[in-house]
């Protein structure tokens, strides 16, 4: 081979690899970006998801619930950052170093995720893009394999910036990212991805239409003869064999059916009567205060609440306070706070998808969600007519 021939072919091979270079590093800035940003979006949801995990993996971690929110924030943080500097490609050898570790690390935790199944989905991508645990453990397959290969070509690629312009970028981003995260934690996402948004009717949510596939089960039993078990479907069991004792009904989920939007949704008062349907058929306006635990809520905002149940009754709104806390929980709240409006109880998860904030506020009429708060941005003296809607 003559020497042109080899020099065109070294600035052939180096043009793909510079294409390659780029393509892998935006597809890869670009997926950051997105993760990151729909965490900050909503940063109590990753914290709640964070929290699973935690609860999930029991023992030690099961104490170190409250660095949910501080991970999520770093978490977020990270990622958004990350993909700034791919997408721009400031600091191209640091952060491809960083990129590759951080996969390194995520990769097979998704694997150990999607084997183990400690939740039902990852939340990697909050709740703007729900997957399974084996999408996400591929997805991020992908997403090492396009870290690997920034990381080995990065050397072929250099600073768009001077180091003073890269730290500027990084310092605008960041206060842009926090300050969103900020925002979002102390009102509500600016960004609903939710099943609970604004506008929506809760009862039609929850419908499933006719035709749907159903899920579809499989039931075995469990027989014992001399001492030996052994499992039957419903075709071969031994039904007028009196030598064998049945010892338990097995039932396992075969394939998902479908799943309306809203599939958990239920309102029990204090004497466990069902009024979920009495609330969402209601003609008239409706508050509902979430507070998912009463040993989390904040006090402080709670105190609002008493006059607002005042205003609310001289409105002609009906007005309950949802929860996941027992009994006594619920009287020492009352105590604290000399709470005299009605409690009732919901799923807790229910109640963290419903609204980021505890005590937060939503307001009903026929089942339509009409408005949410935060608490703390209710006035405690003040209420005017738009604060029910009219």
């Amino acid at each position: 081979m003559s020497y042109s021939s080899y020099s065109t072919n070294k600035k052939t091979n180096g043009k793909i690899a510079s294409a390659v270079l780029v393509v892998s590093r935006l597809l890869l800035g670009i997926v950051f970006l997105f993760s990151g940003f729909v965490k900050a979006v909503d940063p109590l949801g990753t914290a709640y998801k964070i929290e699973d995990y935690l609860v999930a993996f029991g023992g030690f971690f099961a104490d170190m619930t409250w660095i949910s929110l501080p991970a999520s924030i770093a978490l977020f943080t990270l990622e958004f950052m990350l993909g700034v500097c791919l997408v721009f490609n400031v600091m191209p050898k640091s952060t491809s170093w960083i990129a590759f570790l951080f996969m390194l690390l995520m990769t097979p935790l998704t694997l150990y995720v999607a084997i183990e199944n400690p939740v039902s989905d990852c939340g990697c991508f909050g709740d703007a893009l729900v997957l399974d645990n084996w999408t996400t453990f591929y997805k991020n397959i992908v997403l090492f394999v396009l870290a690997l290969v920034v990381l080995i070509l990065s050397r072929r690629t250099y600073a768009t910036f001077l180091p003073a312009v890269e730290w500027s970028i990084i310092g605008v981003f960041a206060v842009l990212i926090l300050g969103l995260a900020t925002y979002c934690l102390l009102t509500l996402p600016v960004i609903d991805f939710r099943p609970y948004k604004v506008g929506v009717n809760i009862s039609e949510q929850m419908e499933i239409p006719e035709g749907a596939t159903p899920d579809v089960y499989e039931t075995t039993f469990v027989y014992a003869q001399n001492g030996l078990e052994k499992e039957f479907t419903l075709e071969n069991y031994p039904k007028d064999d009196s030598t064998w004792v049945f010892v338990r009904q097995n039932t396992k989920l075969i394939q998902q059916g479908y799943v309306p939007p809203i599939h958990d949704f239920s309102i029990v008062t204090e004497s466990l009567e069902d009024i979920t349907y009495d609330i969402l058929d209601n003609p008239g306006y409706i508050v509902l205060v979430i507070m998912y635990d009463l040993n989390k809520t904040n006090m402080r905002q709670a105190h609002k609440l008493n006059n607002f149940y005042e205003q609310s009754q001289i409105r002609g709104a009906g007005f309950y306070a949802l929860t996941a806390s027992g009994n006594a929980d619920i009287e020492n709240f009352r105590q604290r706070t000399g709470a005299t409006y009605p409690f009732c109880f919901t799923d807790p998860i229910t109640l963290k998808t419903i609204i980021r904030a505890n005590p937060g506020i939503m307001l009903l009429k026929n089942g339509v969600i009409q408005k949410k708060w935060n608490v703390r941005f209710l006035q405690e003296t003040s209420y005017s007519t738009t604060d029910f809607g009219l």
